[in-house]
């Protein structure tokens, strides 16, 4: 039976999850669908980050409106981020900047409003077990972009990368490309610092997706399949 990527990261105990939106609606429902998973449990709701994280300071995901009191929440984001908090955003905006500025500002997923409970508990999920989830909308607004200033990444370069982006961690790439764990992580790190060249920087995993499927070199579709490999990225005994 296939290990649960969750279960490793959380210890076993369910997920906390912190829900922070303006529409008290919006709360409810979202309230209502991670309850079917009992892998998750809600925390603590309202309005204000701040006061939000101080009701549950050991939430493992942070699930955040984007627009909160009528103003952008971009910079309380990337602060967030840079604290260390796992923040999936939640928004209706979902034009193409917005999500890549979001994901730029530290966000580990972007998921649209009207996207139901399927999307919105497994990107919770795969964003508590450090995986990148791409749901419809983003993939959507990003795939199949052609841009002049697309990175030439190496075959090794883009394989490294899409174990990577299915996978929790850079050893177990490393044993299925039977490569050291150092290789994997110079492979990443080339690749950061070409999109960071190019003038578009992916500081974060999901941010670095986002470019790999927006140039056409990852596909959307490839992300999903991580738990039916999971096995393969057991270490052996």
């Amino acid at each position: 039976m296939d290990a649960d990527p969750v279960a490793a990261v959380s210890g076993g105990r369910p997920v906390g999850v912190a829900i922070v939106d303006d529409h008290p609606v919006v709360i409810e429902g979202v309230r209502a669908w991670l309850a079917t998973e009992p892998r998750l449990r809600v925390l603590a709701t309202g309005d204000d980050p701040d006061a939000v994280l101080r009701a549950a300071p050991a939430a493992d995901v942070l699930l955040l409106d984007l627009r909160l009191h009528g103003r952008m929440a971009l910079d309380k984001l990337a602060e967030l981020s840079a604290a260390g908090r796992r923040v999936v955003v939640y928004s209706e905006h979902t034009d193409p900047e917005t999500m890549l500025a979001a994901l730029d500002a530290g966000a580990v997923a972007f998921l649209a409003k009207h996207e139901g409970r399927e999307h919105c508990v497994a990107t919770v999920l795969a964003a508590a077990s450090d995986r990148p989830y791409v749901p419809p909308a983003l993939a959507g607004a990003i795939v199949g972009d052609p841009r002049p200033d697309r990175p030439a990444l190496s075959d090794k370069e883009r394989e490294a990368l899409l174990l990577w982006f299915q996978s929790m961690s850079k050893a177990s790439v490393a044993r299925r490309m039977r490569i050291s764990e150092h290789t994997v992580k110079q492979y990443v790190d080339r690749a950061r610092i070409k999109y960071t060249r190019a003038g578009r920087p992916a500081a974060t995993k999901a941010a670095l997706l986002a470019r790999a499927i927006e140039d056409g070199l990852v596909r959307p579709e490839e992300i999903g399949i991580y738990r039916s490999q999971a096995a393969h990225d057991r270490p052996t005994p």
